[in-house]
């Protein structure tokens, strides 16, 4: 059932050699869908792994309550017991921080996600991994490149793999080749168990309406959204203006 889904993280696993021999990866567990299959297909390409005796790593989940409300974590913490996968969860304030420094009445995405990324990589070294992934896909890359292009005028997203020198861990994204279409419909047939994110603007954001301009998109010129991924690592067709100003003197 996974086939597709684990094909295309291995490609992305290889493309970027996003996990070496000996790896402990902590994946950041949300409760939502992405995130708990990233968890579920990375616990299975392990245990592949180590049937071909080719890389040896382990993998576990840490959840972080962000305290926005009471999170049942009961139903996924038992469907991954069952499957034999580590999920760890910690409790934090960081809903209450944010509370302190809100910007026009709403909490900050951008301070909330360091927050989270911090908490993250706080628990992750504390039980011994040196990595951590989250479950950024291709959806999220391309939304990513067109918020910097039409917010900030720039052609960036975000890097498959990334080393922090200050934490002395890396982050590893290895759903960047897959679509949320395909995880939405794995997380079903697999009967993982999802919860409602407690975050009080979730679905109203900057990100949000992309996402909707993307769907109109890609329901327009239905290869649009393969096409915008490519054109993110596709380095041979790169054709943007660099400018070359002469230096004028007075």
């Amino acid at each position: 059932m996974l086939k597709k889904i684990l094909r295309e993280t291995r490609q992305a696993v290889n493309d970027y050699k996003m996990i070496e021999d000996g790896d402990k990866i902590a994946v950041g567990i949300s409760g939502g869908k992405d995130s708990s299959l990233l968890l579920l297909a990375l616990d299975q390409l392990a245990k592949e792994s180590k049937k071909v005796k080719s890389i040896n790593f382990e993998v576990i989940g840490i959840h972080i309550n962000l305290g926005f409300g009471e999170e049942d974590m009961s139903e996924l913490n038992d469907f991954f017991k069952e499957k034999e996968i580590t999920l760890l969860n910690y409790d934090s304030k960081i809903a209450n921080i944010l509370s302190l420094y809100p910007k026009n009445g709403k909490i900050q995405c951008s301070r909330c996600s360091q927050l989270k990324k911090g908490a993250v990589v706080k628990m992750a070294k504390e039980n011994g991994c040196n990595k951590v992934a989250f479950a950024h896909h291709g959806d999220d890359a391309i939304e990513t490149l067109l918020m910097n292009q039409i917010y900030g005028g720039r052609l960036a997203t975000f890097e498959p793999k990334m080393y922090l020198s200050r934490e002395e861990i890396s982050f590893i994204r290895p759903f960047i080749y897959c679509f949320e279409e395909d995880i939405r419909n794995n997380t079903k047939n697999l009967n993982i168990p999802v919860f409602k994110s407690g975050c009080p603007v979730d679905g109203y954001t900057k990100r949000a309406s992309i996402k909707k301009l993307l769907q109109k998109i890609n329901e327009e010129y239905p290869d649009a959204k393969k096409n915008l991924l490519h054109s993110i690592y596709n380095d041979k067709q790169v054709k943007l203006w660099l400018p070359q100003r002469d230096i004028v003197k007075d």
